[in-house]
């Protein structure tokens, strides 16, 4: 993984899951780390563990729904390190409900967190890449990017919505600024997500799929092998199921 020593790479969702797991992956192999999430302590003691490995890492206290405190985010890794070489836009939430059950305050969180969140990302880095004329945007999106599912749609919109908006990068700035776009899509994976699920039944058939779930390192695995691609090698989208998920 000679291409990911040194780089600086922004994590947002960082605190746990997919997010903490690429931290101490990509801090193993000599990246300089700066964490963003909003559980401070969580970030200060991965942080620690990083550095206790011989690795690099600070952290940022960051909701990523405010562009104020991802600017800010991105101004202190300049700060620290005096340039941005990866974004790994992993923040996002998964609150499935019926439609009928018109949610709309889970809808809106989705929309802001896992779309405006992106975008947001995207604003922060974007100058500082341009600048440089290199750079990497990597998004952690879902299988449900792909297909819609009963309890899904207004997820599945957000995982759509981004994979667009990240073709979009890869179209404009992939050949004039030498920025490489990724999708990294998760099938079902042991992580917090289904944590902001509120309806007791939906979330009782989503914990049943934790039996065949895959590890938050295997998807981490498959971000450090995007990174570690040469400069003119740009990998656009990957989906990482486990081996037992029929869809």
């Amino acid at each position: 993984m000679e291409n990911i020593q040194d780089k600086v790479i922004i994590i947002t969702g960082a605190s746990s899951g997919i997010g903490q797991a690429t931290a101490l992956l990509l801090g193993k192999y000599g990246a300089k780390v700066v964490l963003a999430a909003r559980r401070e302590e969580r970030l200060k003691a991965i942080a620690e563990q990083i550095q206790q490995i011989g690795g690099s890492a600070v952290y940022v206290k960051t909701d990523v729904v405010s562009v104020t405190e991802m600017r800010k985010l991105a101004d202190y890794a300049i700060q620290q390190f005096g340039q941005i070489d990866v974004l790994i836009n992993n923040a996002g939430i998964m609150p499935l409900s019926y439609i009928h059950e018109l949610k709309i305050h889970e809808w809106d969180n989705m929309v802001d967190v896992n779309i405006k969140g992106v975008l947001y990302g995207i604003a922060a880095v974007l100058p500082k890449m341009r600048e440089q004329k290199s750079g990497h945007i990597i998004t952690v999106s879902s299988v449900s990017g792909y297909r819609v599912d009963p309890t899904a749609a207004v997820y599945s919109g957000t995982k759509f919505a981004v994979r667009a908006i990240s073709e979009g990068v890869r179209q404009e700035e992939g050949p004039t600024s030498n920025i490489r776009t990724t999708i990294v899509s998760p099938g079902v994976t042991s992580t917090e997500l289904t944590e902001s699920i509120t309806n007791d039944e939906i979330k009782g058939w989503v914990d049943q799929m934790s039996h065949f779930a895959i590890s938050p390192d295997s998807i981490a695995r498959a971000i450090a092998f995007a990174i570690n691609e040469p400069a003119n090698t740009s990998v656009n989208e990957m989906i990482v199921r486990p081996t037992l998920q029929p869809s």
